[in-house]
């Protein structure tokens, strides 16, 4: 450290950091970098605690970090994924401002925001929507693409998805630092019991708040990532630093795919319409970040063109309509704690209009997620969204003249103006 050489200076939480700018250190990372793609084939990286990168000798930030720029430029590296945790460990955050044009950032405000909405905390409605449709408010000064922004709820560090909605804080005894290593900071809810639970309904709750968690991640824009073993719910009783137990606590328990086959289905429907590419007529080939990054977007609340961005919600739908495909789509995301009837854009039945029900996730399976073109209709002019649910509705021949526009719409939040 500067002010004491000796002592090092810890900007990793490892005990001392390395100077990556140095002449040397930047020729061995690149080197090393190099060699892993031309000789060991790997495809792409992820650099824990990136911002490290950008400190000098001194710790202090650089503005054009010589080593960032040496990644980023070295034709060997042309095309390979570059991913970083734009944060460390003496409290730089940079998610947003990360140097360079091929980087990717992990998005942990997208992982704090929406944990926030799905447990009930007030004032979290306005930060839900913007990470849904790119992190505008993020990324909007750097003009990057949604793609940069990659969204995540859990990780490797912390709670697995399956502890996120079991446990209220964390249980990392068996670590032997008396409870004290891990983040304290999970936005998590147990949803009424702590850890494991034989009560049918908390069982059901539990199910829903991992199927919300996943609908909303792989719709979002933005690159979405999730954590081996979410989606059969794997869980590390409550460990959220559990890098040290090589036992039970991490490995894989394959029989999970048996015990919770109906997240594992959900899951699996989900990704496939996420992957879904260049087959089929174009309106069957959409995939859902085409479907929304392509769309007029408006936001609404139990009423049409009302939505409500005040401190007290904990619900908002978003309609987006593909005009060319004729193809209307509808998002409700009922984070309340009550069923709410949410009215629904106009559909002439007259040309054949109907909406059709993709999610709704506080059905029981096999209702809860259906393959999109089996899709079966729902009637009425309004939707009841169960407590703490998303649900997901699609039309064509929609008349949209009937809802969404500026002049109706006028209490949007500043950063979705745009």
């Amino acid at each position: 450290m500067e002010h004491d050489r000796s002592h090092y200076a810890n900007y990793s939480g490892t005990g001392n950091t390395l100077n990556a700018n140095h002449p040397i250190v930047r020729r061995m990372i690149v080197d090393s970098l190099r060699y892993w793609v031309e000789e060991m084939h790997v495809d792409g990286f992820r650099f824990d605690l990136a911002s490290v990168l950008a400190r000098d000798s001194s710790g202090h930030v650089m503005p054009n970090p010589p080593v960032l720029w040496d990644i980023e430029s070295d034709p060997a590296l042309a095309g390979t994924k570059i991913i970083a945790e734009a944060w460390d460990a003496a409290g730089l955050y940079q998610v947003g401002s990360f140097l360079g044009d091929s980087w990717k950032e992990w998005n942990g405000k997208f992982r704090d925001d929406v944990r926030s909405f799905f447990c009930g905390e007030k004032g979290s409605v306005q930060r839900f929507a913007d990470r849904l449709i790119g992190s505008h408010e993020i990324y909007r000064h750097e003009e990057r693409e949604a793609e940069q922004s990659v969204n995540f709820v859990t990780c490797h560090d912390g709670f697995t998805l399956n502890d996120l909605v079991s446990y209220n804080r964390k249980h990392n005894e068996a670590n032997g630092e008396n409870n004290r290593d891990g983040a304290d900071d999970n936005r998590s809810w147990n949803c009424g019991v702590e850890g494991l639970s034989d009560d049918p309904e908390i069982e059901r709750l539990r199910n829903r708040q991992v199927k919300n968690f996943f609908t909303v991640l792989m719709l979002s824009l933005g690159l979405p990532m999730f954590l081996m073993g979410d989606e059969v719910r794997r869980t590390q009783h409550g460990n959220n630093n559990a890098y040290c137990q090589d036992n039970e606590t991490n490995w894989y328990d394959w029989s999970l795919l048996r015990n919770h086959a109906d997240i594992h289905r959900f899951v699996k429907l989900l990704t496939a319409r996420r992957l879904l590419r260049d087959t089929g007529p174009e309106r069957e080939r959409l995939t859902l970040s085409e479907l929304i990054r392509q769309a007029t977007k408006s936001w609404h609340g139990v009423k049409l063109n009302r939505p409500d961005w005040g401190h007290h919600s904990h619900s908002i739908a978003l309609n987006v309509e593909l005009r060319r495909e004729g193809l209307l789509a509808c998002f409700i995301f009922n984070a309340y704690w009550e069923p709410l009837e949410f009215q629904l854009p106009h559909i002439d039945e007259e040309k054949g209009g109907v909406w059709r029900r993709w999610i709704d996730t506080f059905l029981d399976p096999p209702q809860d997620i259906v393959p999109w073109q089996s899709a079966s209709s729902v009637s009425g002019q309004t939707y009841r969204a169960g407590p703490r649910s998303v649900v997901v509705l699609w039309s064509t021949n929609a008349d949209q003249s009937k809802y969404a526009s500026p002049s109706v719409n006028p209490k949007l939040p500043s950063f979705m103006a745009k």
